[in-house]
């Protein structure tokens, strides 16, 4: 029996959230009011961790935060949301911080500032493999440290039987690559939304894209926001609709609907069934404020929980 349900390597960041409605910023020296701000967890992997937490899998990661009050709040979310936070480091250098612009209509702008989040070390994240059944990696075009790393620790994880799940977010640089096709072929899940999938695979639609992703990656689900989200796995491509919800923000949404996912896939659940947890954890957490608020519980997904669960 493993420790751990779920291990990965933490984006550690707080979310700064401004809310501008229709406000547009503009420089200049000019100043414009917006609606409200807060500020939140941040980090995909961070909000991905505490949605698996509240699904009932048990969760830890490695990954670095300041010595700041900023890198308390982050342990005192993570602590909250039920995740294991031994494994986390902690130095000088300032928690990472992104300011999100969220406008209204779910669309938003981010800016981020590194601090102490790609000092992670790829060893760390070796030393948990043996506890786990699952890997989780995202933010794998922000936590550059650990690129040259990945082959090595998803060949150990093959070794041991640990299944491995990827997202990788936004790439800054919009290069798409660091090595993202040398370790496709290691991955169970691949998790991204549209626009990723599109840049990785260089098609122009999402059902190409699929398809050309399935050649690599044994079940892919793409998250297309308001439409909804596609699922690939053997040949069949799976659709599922949005929840009709009024939009708060879409911080944590996608994040959300990978731990909904992945908890489905852990638990034995078809790949239709995991695309419909997903989809409810992303859709529950977009209709509030913040990464993890509206993030539900195993009860409120409405799931028959097998006797094995």
């Amino acid at each position: 029996m493993k420790k751990y349900d779920v291990v990965t390597a933490f984006d550690f960041c707080v979310d700064f959230l401004m809310d501008l409605g229709t406000t547009e910023p503009e420089f200049g020296q000019k100043e414009k009011l917006v609606n409200n701000y807060g500020l939140e967890m941040g980090g995909s992997a961070c909000i991905f961790a505490c949605q698996c937490a509240k699904l009932g899998l048990s969760v830890t990661g490695t990954g670095v935060a300041g010595t700041d009050s900023f890198g308390a709040f982050m342990f005192d979310c993570l602590t909250r949301g039920g995740v294991d936070t031994a494994h986390i480091r902690t130095e000088t250098d300032k928690t990472a911080l992104t300011l999100c612009l969220n406008k209204t209509g779910g669309d938003r702008g981010m800016l981020t500032y590194m601090g102490a989040m790609d000092t992670i070390q790829a060893a760390w994240l070796e030393e948990l493999l043996p506890q786990t059944r699952h890997l989780h990696i995202c933010s794998y075009y922000i936590l550059k440290n650990l690129q040259a790393g990945y082959p090595a620790i998803l060949q150990k994880a093959k070794s041991l039987g640990t299944t491995v799940s990827l997202d990788t977010n936004w790439d800054p640089e919009e290069k798409w690559d660091g090595g993202i096709r040398d370790i496709l072929q290691y991955v169970d899940v691949f998790l991204p939304n549209e626009n990723e999938l599109m840049s990785i695979t260089g098609k122009d639609n999402v059902q190409d894209a699929l398809r050309y992703a399935g050649g690599f990656v044994p079940v892919i689900a793409v998250k297309c926001g308001a439409k909804g989200a596609y699922a690939y796995c053997q040949g069949t491509i799976y659709k599922c609709a949005a929840m009709e919800i009024e939009v708060a923000d879409t911080v944590g949404a996608g994040d959300s609907f990978n731990g909904g996912f992945i908890y489905g896939y852990l638990n034995g659940y078809s790949v239709e069934e995991c695309l419909k947890f997903g989809t409810t954890c992303g859709s529950l957490n977009a209709a509030k404020h913040g990464g993890t608020a509206g993030q539900p519980r195993l009860e409120e997904l409405g799931i028959k929980i097998r006797s094995s669960e």
